[in-house]
């Protein structure tokens, strides 16, 4: 097997060796600034929801909780009766899965997208 040749990237006064400078992204200055992101989406969540989409909001959040307290339970219980909690936690996310498929199909801004489905869901 014939020796290899040298590589040409050596550095020199003429060729100086590239080097990448890392772009700087955005960040927040301060408490302040996500201070105020949160409360403009608070605002704006609150005023441009439907009554409606908040509902299954709010049970989404309730189905989330249940399924966090079940599996908190079973690692501090234990697991012994595992088909119970397999099956809980299953019915749990199944359940939120559904709510999150009525809460698209509900929404005034996919109103187009599911025009042949029936308003009495």
């Amino acid at each position: 097997m014939p020796p290899k040749k040298p590589s040409s990237t050596t550095a020199s006064p003429a060729n100086p060796p590239k080097t990448s400078t890392p772009k700087s992204e955005p960040s927040i200055r301060n408490s302040q600034d996500a201070a105020q992101i949160l409360s403009q989406i608070t605002n704006n969540y609150l005023e441009r929801t439907p009554q409606r989409t908040k509902l299954l909001d709010a049970f989404m959040v309730f189905l989330m909780l249940v399924g966090l307290i079940q599996f908190v339970y079973c690692v501090i219980a234990g697991n012994y009766p595992f088909n119970a909690f397999l099956s809980g936690f299953s019915a749990t996310v199944g359940q939120f899965v559904l709510t999150a498929s009525l809460r698209v199909q509900t929404n005034v801004e996919n109103k187009a997208e599911f025009e042949k489905i029936s308003h009495e869901r």
